[in-house]
C-alpha cells in the first residue's frame, strides 16, 4: 500500500499555501493526500492564553472541514483524509512524516530579505523528520506565474556535494522532475579559495566527478532531460539564486546518530529560495 502525501493544516495563509501544493503533488503521484491538524497548535500560537479543549476541537473541525471542500474543489480525484491528533505540532507532523510519501509543511511567508520566514515548528520538523518535507510559501503560484512566463515547463533544482552524494536525494530528484516531466539541474559547487589554485585539469576532474554520481540514475531515468552544472561558488548562493526560476528546490540533511544535523547550506536555502524546497534526510 503507497503511503500519502500529508500536509499540515493550522488554517494559516502558510498552511493553505502548502495543502494547495500537497493536493497537486497527491494527485500527480497518483497518491492519497492526509490532512494533519495538531489540537495544540492553537495553544502553541496563542502562546500563555487559555484554550480550553472544546475550543481546540471547535478549531480543528472548522479548519479540517474548509480544507477538506478546497482539496475537493481543487483536486476532486484525490482520495482524501484528515486526522486531528491532540499533541503538540512538533510531535504531531514528526510522526505523521514517518508514515508518508513526503511531508508538506507551510511557511510564514516573505521575510525582509526574499525567501522564507521559517517559523520554529517547521525548522524542528524538517530538522527531525525521517522523510522528505517540502516547505511552501504563500504566494508561490503567483512567482511560478512569473517565472514561466513563456508558458514553458520549469526546472526541478538538487544542490549535490559530490563527495557525500547520496542515492535518497538522487532518486527523490530524478523522481520528481520525472513524475512532473520537467528538466532537472544538478549544480556542484567548491569553495573560491580552491579555485583561485586551480587549473583546467583540476575543474575537468570536478565536472567528471559529478558525472560520475550522475550516471547511474541517467541510466535509470533515461527520459529525464538533465542538465549538470559543476561551477565555483558558494552552494547556497547558486541554489538561491536557481530557485528565481525553479519548479522546486532539493537539498539534503544528514541523519545523525544522535540528534540531527542541519546544514548552513540547506539553512540558508529554506531561508531564501523563492520556490517551494524538499529537504530529504539521507545517511
Amino acid at each position: 500500500m503507497s503511503r500519502p502525501v500529508t500536509v499540515g493544516v493550522d488554517g494559516s495563509e502558510g498552511s493553505v499555501a502548502a495543502v494547495d501544493w500537497a493536493a497537486d503533488e497527491a494527485a500527480v503521484r497518483g497518491d492519497g493526500l492526509r490532512l494533519v491538524y495538531a489540537t495544540r497548535w492553537a495553544e502553541h500560537q496563542l502562546g500563555a492564553m487559555k484554550v480550553s479543549h472544546d475550543d481546540r476541537a471547535d478549531a480543528a473541525e472548522g479548519v479540517l472541514a474548509e480544507t477538506e471542500r478546497r482539496v475537493g474543489s481543487r483536486q476532486p480525484d484525490v482520495a482524501l483524509t484528515a486526522d486531528e491528533v491532540e499533541d503538540a505540532p512538533v510531535s504531531v507532523l514528526l510522526a505523521a512524516a514517518a508514515r508518508a510519501e513526503l511531508l508538506v509543511v507551510g511557511s510564514h511567508g516573505l521575510g525582509s530579505v526574499r525567501g522564507f520566514v521559517v517559523g520554529s515548528v517547521g525548522q524542528e520538523v524538517i530538522s527531525e523528520a525521517q522523510r522528505p518535507v517540502v516547505l511552501v510559501r504563500p504566494g508561490y503560484e503567483k512567482d511560478a506565474s512569473r517565472a514561466s512566463g513563456s508558458g514553458t515547463a520549469r526546472k526541478v533544482v538538487l544542490g549535490l556535494d559530490v563527495n557525500e552524494a547520496r542515492d535518497e536525494l538522487l532518486d527523490f530528484a530524478f523522481d520528481f522532475a520525472g513524475r512532473h516531466g520537467v528538466p532537472l539541474e544538478i549544480v556542484h559547487t567548491w569553495h573560491d579559495s580552491f579555485v583561485h589554485h586551480a587549473d583546467a585539469a583540476a575543474r575537468d576532474e570536478r565536472a567528471a566527478a559529478l558525472a560520475g554520481a550522475v550516471r547511474p540514475f541517467r541510466d535509470r531515468y533515461p527520459a529525464t532531460e538533465v542538465a549538470e552544472v559543476s561551477a565555483p561558488g558558494r552552494a547556497a548562493e547558486h541554489l538561491i539564486e536557481a530557485s528565481s526560476d525553479a519548479r522546486l528546490v532539493i537539498v539534503g540533511r544528514r541523519r545523525a546518530a544522535r540528534g540531527s544535523h542541519l546544514g548552513s547550506v540547506t539553512h540558508a536555502v529554506i531561508h531564501h529560495a523563492s520556490c517551494p524546497v524538499a529537504v530529504v534526510p539521507h545517511t
